[in-house]
């Protein structure tokens, strides 16, 4: 009879092997450096559709560190595998991308391989960007070789094994990695092709508003159904529809452009920084975004119609009467009926509000615990911060008291328990 420790020990073995072979076997050339191309090799045109490509997918968000140089990476990105560090993409030779040529920095769009061989982490969503077309992506490089170089290394990646071993995404990617440029439906207008385009690729839209299976894959079927990204619960874009009042095209581009739509509430948390970047490119291309997702909507089982004012007979709960008193303190002066507030800043009832109609309240938890920084003179929205001022308690209390007042849905369940998780999430990030 083989002994416990020996069958561990020849498991052992096994794994350490096939780790081995699969190494072998998953590896990638690597991609002959190139120095790096002078900005004047790339003309003003391709530079001028880079900036759009850019803004588009994104990237400055997530390649920027809080208080660091724009593209220099060190951004951690929390999964819940542990965190990742953003990659430098400057044109800095030696801790950037500098050396690469097109041709690397096109494989690393479309299949997640580094020039060096190493595969890329799916928190990069080339499986998104892999739908990119040629000139997209050849767009976007001559942008990132044009801006400012800056010497910056992302510091280690902290993850669980066997997750930190590079040669097992091989596998991921066999489930979750379709390469290749997205094609045209001949059947559907230009308009609704470019917002699939921007909505599948650059845009990469899913990976935050789909929910995900075990190994951090998008579940099948299952897009666009709504996800959890730093915290806060990612809208599912297929029930538009379904608001307290139905979001329209030109709703969809105010907010996407904007961060505002007066009939559903303001941007905020990762989403915020998401519309700034969409004011910076052309008016259609978020156009065809809105015209995309609003093709995606699914049958409203029953009616939503909206209410401003608590219609219920039933009296205020203990917990609602003190939250009551503390929406009377610090959220009336401008979210009150008739507030003075209202309508010039065109804050909307929270009758239409999608954190306060939520399945859940941990984005209008995320709310009221950082608020929305004020951000100088290209402040649209601002809210103040009440994480500093207020208990676990009184905020459950207050978030009751609104949501049994504005929300025609069912009271949410342990509101203060999911507060104080919320906290706990945020200091660990």
């Amino acid at each position: 009879m083989i002994r416990r420790p020996v069958v561990l020990a020849m498991a052992g073995v096994a794994i350490a092997a096939a780790l081995a072979v699969a190494a072998l076997l998953i590896s990638k050339r690597a991609i002959a450096p190139v120095s790096p191309p002078p900005p004047s090799s790339f003309d003003s045109q391709t530079k001028l559709a880079g900036a759009r490509v850019v803004a588009l997918g994104d990237c400055i968000v997530c390649h920027t560190a809080k208080g660091g140089k724009p593209f220099a990476g060190g951004l951690p990105l929390a999964t819940p595998f542990g965190t990742i560090y953003a990659t430098n993409i400057t044109p800095d030779a030696d801790t950037g991308i500098g050396n690469w040529s097109l041709e690397a920095f096109t494989r690393a769009i479309r299949n997640g391989v580094s020039r060096d061989g190493h595969l890329l982490y799916p928190a990069f969503p080339y499986i998104h960007f892999t739908h990119m077309s040629d000139s997209d992506i050849a767009a976007a490089y001559a942008y990132l070789m044009t801006r400012e170089p800056v010497k910056a290394t992302a510091p280690a990646n902290a993850l669980i094994f066997p997750l930190n071993f590079r040669p097992l995404l091989a596998f991921w990617n066999a489930l979750f990695l379709r390469p290749g440029e997205q094609q045209t439906e001949a059947s559907k207008d230009a308009e609704w092709n470019r917002g699939r385009l921007l909505v599948n690729g650059l845009g990469h839209c899913a990976s935050c508003h789909s929910p995900l299976n075990v190994i951090g894959g998008e579940q099948p079927g299952q897009a666009f159904d709504g996800g959890v990204v730093d915290g806060w619960d990612a809208p599912a874009l297929n029930t538009l529809n379904a608001a307290p009042k139905p979001w329209t095209k030109q709703q969809l581009v105010t907010y996407l452009r904007t961060g505002r739509a007066s009939e559903h509430g303001a941007a905020a948390g990762p989403m915020l920084p998401v519309t700034r970047d969409l004011a910076t490119v052309p008016a259609e291309d978020v156009e065809a975004i809105a015209a995309y997702l609003l093709s995606l909507q699914k049958p409203v089982a029953s009616s939503n119609a909206p209410r401003a004012v608590r219609a219920s007979a039933a009296p205020l709960t203990a917990a609602q009467q003190r939250g009551a008193t503390l929406f009377a303190a610090s959220c009336a002066q401008c979210h009150g009926n008739a507030s003075p507030m209202q309508s010039p800043g065109q804050r909307p009832t929270l009758a239409f509000s999608t954190a306060v109609n939520a399945g859940t309240p941990r984005n209008a938890i995320q709310m009221v615990l950082g608020g929305i920084a004020w951000h100088g003179e290209d402040t649209i929205n601002y809210m103040p911060a009440f994480g500093d001022v207020y208990s676990n308690e009184q905020i459950a209390d207050l978030l009751s008291y609104v949501r049994a007042t504005y929300s025609q849905h069912s009271a949410w369940t342990d509101v203060e328990a999911t507060v104080a998780k919320v906290r706990k999430e945020n200091d660990a990030r």
